[in-house]
């Protein structure tokens, strides 16, 4: 099968940074799905792995968490799926990713792809919005509208969103919106990215380039009960600390340098992380969550209450494309999901 891969940890300039390569066909054994890759997103884990893991004694690591494609055969423990079935979903850290034109994907952790979608605007979405709904809804145990009707719990809460542009904001606002009764501030410095948050249903946007209490102060805001912060924690750490509401919650995705979690004492904070792997690298006992949060996603898709995050298409799956959206990814201006169709 057709691949894109690496051998060496390397810049994303490097020639060998990604590399077009022809590997084996996988076989399909337990309770894993061969898929056809038709579409896959990039996500700031992709350039991660790339720049921090090393195959051992040159062999390749294909990237990839994030897929939109159509089954071509099933493991024998497989009770959900069958070939020919349209699925979308992100995959295991810790197997080969979806820069390939066949990967194999444990069936607990796929869903049934929307049905008013294409491949490729699909393929923006697993790896957000299950990152999104689970610290909303597992994590932060935000209070869910119940049949359309707002929860009386958060009535009159707000929930500021620091980087709400990327992939991971640009869904969650969108669910938070959409589901929850909170006020949805975001955060964005550049107006195309200010516009987009707005867009995507942000009742406020604020600008994380300025501190943020003198931002929330500026449009009238109320200490938020809930801060996610989703890029440059430690950046924006002391800020968050100071504009939090007491006995608030903090929730977090990403990698930052150290930071002093003593500071939310006083407020009786807490604090909450989310990585969107931990079920598969654990295979946990509820690993299967994983494929209802999809199917509930489909189904807000199709409704149209929820849409795709796609906003930039880079051609097919090739190294070339990938290198391009490593580097826009690596750059900090990406805003939404860039997404690549089949080889």
């Amino acid at each position: 099968m057709k691949a894109v891969a690496y051998q060496a940890s390397h810049p994303i300039d490097h020639p060998d940074a990604l590399i077009d390569t022809i590997l084996p066909d996988p076989v399909a054994q337990g309770r894993d799905l061969l898929v056809e890759v038709r579409a896959v997103s990039v996500n700031p884990v992709d350039t991660k792995v790339r720049k921090g893991s090393q195959p051992e004694n040159g062999a390749w690591k294909v990237l990839g968490w994030d897929a939109a494609g159509v089954v071509r055969a099933v493991g024998p423990e497989v009770t959900r799926f069958k070939p020919g079935d349209r699925v979308w979903y992100a995959g295991s850290i810790l197997r080969q990713g979806s820069n390939s034109e066949l990967q194999l994907v444990d069936e607990r952790i796929v869903g049934a792809m929307p049905a008013s979608l294409d491949f490729a605007d699909a393929a923006a979405m697993p790896l957000t919005s299950l990152t999104a709904w689970e610290m909303l809804f597992d994590r932060l145990q935000v209070p869910m509208n119940v049949d359309g009707a707002e929860s009386a719990a958060d009535k009159g809460r707000s929930l500021l969103i620091v980087g709400a542009a990327g992939g991971v904001g640009s869904i969650m606002v969108q669910l938070a919106r959409k589901l929850t009764a909170l006020t949805v501030i975001g955060t964005a410095s550049r107006p195309e990215s200010q516009e987009w948050v707005r867009k995507l249903g942000a009742h406020q946007v604020i600008d994380h380039s300025q501190p943020l209490s003198a931002e929330l102060a500026r449009v009238g805001a109320a200490a938020p009960d809930y801060i996610v912060s989703l890029t440059h924690t430690d950046q924006h750490y002391a800020e968050i600390v100071e504009a939090i509401a007491p006995q608030g919650r903090f929730g977090l995705i990403d990698d930052p340098e150290p930071i002093d979690v003593r500071q939310l004492k006083r407020k009786s904070v807490s604090l909450h992380w989310e990585l969107m792997f931990t079920r598969s690298i654990f295979q946990t006992d509820d690993m299967q969550a994983q494929q209802d949060i999809l199917s509930r996603i489909a189904g807000l898709v199709d409704a149209g209450t929820v849409a795709s995050t796609a906003t930039e298409r880079f051609g097919v799956i090739n190294a070339a494309n990938l290198k391009r959206a490593h580097a826009l990814l690596e750059s900090g201006r990406a805003r939404g999901k860039i997404v690549l169709a089949a080889f």
